[in-house]
């Protein structure tokens, strides 16, 4: 269980899921409609969906390119995070956010896999959360020109290691979109 004290709920946190981001990920369509049922699913639940997007110099606030993909359409009553690093905690109001709504299990999904969703993670289970990955809604591009693994391996290697691992007094692991449970 979260080590934080009174935050007995669950939020999703969909990390870049923006069209510059995600235009030539690995399985970028099935990766989206995923998440997309996980929105559907969560907000039928009442839980609350956290969208948290990039901002830089090429992902300019309110441009196209720094725009959730068209097919998933943020709520108002949605949060909104704006992050300028990886890791989605670091100078933002995320923590804030979800200590308001008592949520110490957080349910991530989004882009880039060997960046944010990683820094995210980590961060999210040093500060405390339970945080748990969902395998088949996360994606990278292929920058294996730079001497990275291809973007399948990447993806199941983030798989394997996030399932086995630990930290005192919280929990971390994957989950397929079609067995996540909120509750």
């Amino acid at each position: 269980m979260t080590t934080l004290q009174d935050r007995p709920n669950t939020a999703l946190v969909i990390v870049d899921v923006q069209n510059r981001v995600v235009a030539s990920t690995h399985e970028r369509d099935a990766v989206v409609a995923n998440i997309g049922s996980l929105v559907s699913k969560a907000r039928a639940e009442n839980v609350p969906v956290v969208w948290v997007q990039q901002f830089d110099d090429v992902l300019v606030k309110g441009t196209e390119p720094w725009q959730v993909v068209p097919e998933l359409s943020p709520e108002d009553a949605d949060q909104h995070i704006d992050k300028a690093w990886a890791d989605s905690f670091e100078e933002t109001e995320l923590e804030t956010v979800l200590a308001g709504l008592g949520v110490g299990r957080l349910i991530v999904t989004g882009a880039q896999t060997d960046e944010c969703i990683r820094s995210t993670l980590h961060g999210a289970l040093v500060r405390g959360y339970d945080t748990i990955l969902v395998s088949d809604a996360h994606t990278t591009e292929d920058l294996s020109e730079w001497g990275a693994p291809p973007p399948d391996k990447v993806i199941a290697h983030t798989n394997l290691y996030w399932d086995g691992h630990k930290a005192p007094g919280r929990v971390a692991g994957t989950v397929e979109t079609k067995n996540v449970s909120f509750g």
